[in-house]
């Protein structure tokens, strides 16, 4: 579940259509993908540079919104369409999600939760490269059980980040650990939206859609394992970090209540929301109750500089960087949506043969993707596209959902201007008060070594009709 809002997503995804015109262009589908392929150009470019969050992101979607404002016929029409998108329930969950996980990030951090946390990992001899295949795991189990990546970072994030300092894991190499257990679980959960979408558009069971899903996220787990337990050592912490963790009153392991009730609600299915407000809540009242937070520590007025303060506000903070790039990103994405863009992505004409109809099958998901930064709208887009070919070249219906499937747990973990890549990023900032350094979305995405073993056997299956991947999808 990329959005990891709840089962119920899926009716709600695809914004309805609305009684405006939708937007055209000057220059027709280019100039429709012009303000995208700026946007794209200049993430790309600060990724590359090292950028440390995705505020240095907002000044390139605001130059990619004028330059589609000058593009667009009815720039009235644009601009609507750019607010609708921006606006959507959708977006106000992830907000409301962003600030929840902030506040119970802010409290875990101050409560003495991480350093308890180290020392127990520490005294169970997991460090460095250990650690970091620990790391993957726990979060490909928690995401596998919710069904939600972007849950499972928040979740995890704040608690798996931090702790790394004193137990010698390269931070890159950790956070792209828990990025890369985020999207495990997104790729194999029967609850995530992305399998729910890949099976429906098929009309294949999603019992079976998940089981012959499993070699191919197995293999890529396997070798990814391997690169975490190979890479993750980093620089030796220093004797004073180590010595810290170790001495650490462990009363406040108790914190570890709050993000388990989180985790323990979505497992029943409610809302990504609730979760997060109930382990908020319970992190507040947890960590008062145990003496580990100051009731002056949560909200102050600061009389000296006019301002409110408080780990409260702290943590609610945290998510105006990536709250702020979401409500841009989509609603740059919309009026190219309304466009009309994605139908043309069609290349049923070129296809003879099954081989050519797999490469066109991820070639049109891979682009719905890319242009529209959200899985399931690509799956759904592309879906019946994809069924038709599957249906006129003998492809089984299961092989064709996980071809869209796995196409879309590889872009949006691994390039720096989607969310996951964005998010991961932002929880780095938790670990700073640790030891613990930012990590840029380009270097969260690049140590994803899961998403990249995703991608080699998604290839690798479609262009060798001879690999596991052929005998998988005639396995019934």
């Amino acid at each position: 579940m990329l959005l990891g809002i709840g089962r119920s997503t899926l009716s709600h995804v695809i914004e309805r259509k609305t009684e405006h015109d939708s937007p055209t262009f000057y220059g027709g589908a280019l100039g429709a993908v012009a303000p995208f392929a700026l946007f794209l150009v200049g993430v790309a470019s600060l990724g590359l540079l090292g950028a440390p969050d995705e505020r240095g992101f907002w000044p390139v979607l605001l130059a990619a919104f004028a330059l589609g404002v000058l593009l667009a016929h009815n720039r009235q029409s644009y601009a609507e369409s750019f607010v609708r998108g921006a606006g959507q329930p959708i977006v106000m969950m992830m907000v409301l999600a962003w600030m929840l996980a902030g506040v119970l990030g802010s409290v875990i951090g101050a409560s003495g939760l991480v350093p308890a946390l180290t020392a127990l990992v520490e005294s169970a001899g997991l460090r460095g490269g250990s650690y970091v295949l620990t790391a993957f795991l726990i979060c490909a189990a928690v995401a596998t059980a919710t069904g939600t990546s972007l849950g499972s970072l928040l979740v995890c994030g704040p608690l798996l980040y931090p702790a790394g300092a004193a137990l010698g894991a390269d931070p890159a190499v950790l956070i792209g650990a828990i990025l890369g257990g985020a999207t495990f679980g997104d790729n194999v959960s029967p609850v995530s939206d992305t399998t729910i979408a890949s099976a429906s558009t098929q009309g294949a069971p999603i019992g079976e859609v998940v089981r012959s899903r499993l070699p191919y996220a197995l293999v890529a787990a396997g070798l990814a394992m391997i690169a975490y337990l190979l890479l993750g050592t980093g620089a030796a912490p220093e004797s004073a970090a180590r010595d810290a963790a170790v001495e650490t009153s462990w009363g406040p392991l108790a914190m570890l209540i709050a993000p388990a009730m989180s985790i323990f609600l979505m497992l029943r299915g409610r809302h990504l929301v609730e979760g997060l407000l109930a382990g908020a809540v319970g992190a507040v009242a947890i960590g008062l109750l145990g003496g580990w937070i100051a009731p002056a520590e949560l909200l102050y007025l600061d009389r000296e500089s006019f301002v409110a303060r408080g780990l409260l506000l702290d943590g609610m903070q945290r998510a105006v960087g990536i709250s702020i790039f979401t409500l841009l990103l989509m609603g740059l994405v919309a009026p190219m949506q309304a466009s009309g863009v994605l139908a043309r992505l069609s290349l049923a004409r070129r296809v003879s043969s099954r081989p050519g109809a797999e490469w066109a099958i991820f070639a049109t998901v891979s682009s719905a993707v890319l242009l529209t930064t959200h899985s399931v709208v690509a799956i759904l887009s592309s879906g019946r596209f994809a069924r038709q070919l599957g249906e006129e070249h003998g492809i089984p219906r299961a092989r064709v959902a996980n071809l869209l499937d796995i196409t879309v747990c590889t872009y949006p973990f691994l390039l720096p201007f989607f969310i996951p890549t964005i998010l991961a990023a932002t929880t780095t900032a938790t670990g700073e008060g640790s030891g613990m350094p930012r990590v840029s979305p380009f270097d969260a995405g690049l140590h994803n070594f899961h998403s990249w073993g995703l991608l080699v056997v998604v290839l690798v299956s479609i262009g060798w009709r001879g690999s596991f991947g052929q005998r998988v999808s005639t396995k019934r």
